[in-house]
């Protein structure tokens, strides 16, 4: 005879990242950057050689508003995106 210990399982996703954050726009990972309305693949997160990680609204955004070096806004580091 089995037995149901009448428990159900749940799986839930999330961002693997340093950080619960965005460094940028502090909104947390499981979530999205401020432009966007929904989470998931609209707003995805990438990362930097120096493995700090960002939406990619925020990080695109940040780079365009570099006038000269682009740095990442934690460590200061030239950007360049891990591949």
């Amino acid at each position: 005879m089995s037995r149901h210990d009448g428990w159900t399982g749940v799986a839930t996703w999330r961002w693997v990242a340093n950080d619960d954050n965005c460094g940028i726009c502090r909104m947390p990972f499981d979530g999205c950057c401020p432009d966007c309305k929904m989470p998931g693949d609209d707003c995805p997160l990438v990362w930097g050689q120096c493995s700090h990680c960002f939406h990619i609204h925020c990080i695109m955004k940040w780079l365009n508003s570099q006038q000269v070096h682009q740095l990442c806004p934690m460590c200061r580091q030239e950007w360049k995106f891990k591949e």
